[in-house]
């Protein structure tokens, strides 16, 4: 058995990640980060899960950009070709699932 407490782990740079677990070649990694990632859109799909903190996930919808604030406790689940960037608002950590290697 193997505890990790979200709220404990700060990484060394924004986005810096403790891996949790692979299943099935899915990735379960913990990040920390207090700035920005870049806008981007996955080769798979990906879940997203709020926390701590408070991140402001940006995305293109349409080819309008949106914004939905997310609390602890928030998922987002990102489809294949979705493209979106993720703003904290101060220190974050989340906790992503997404297809091993994907980007």
């Amino acid at each position: 058995m193997k505890f990790t407490r979200a709220d404990e782990y700060t990484g060394a740079e924004a986005w810096d990640a403790l891996d949790i677990a692979e299943i099935d070649g899915v990735t379960i990694r913990l990040h920390w980060t207090d700035k920005p990632y870049v806008w981007h859109v996955n080769d798979g799909a990906e879940v997203f899960v709020v926390l701590d903190g408070t991140v402001d996930m940006h995305y293109r919808e349409d080819g309008a950009e949106k914004v939905r604030r997310m609390a602890p406790g928030d998922i987002c689940h990102a489809e294949t070709g979705d493209e979106h960037v993720a703003h904290p608002d101060g220190p974050a950590r989340v906790l992503v699932m997404e297809r091993k290697g994907s980007i």
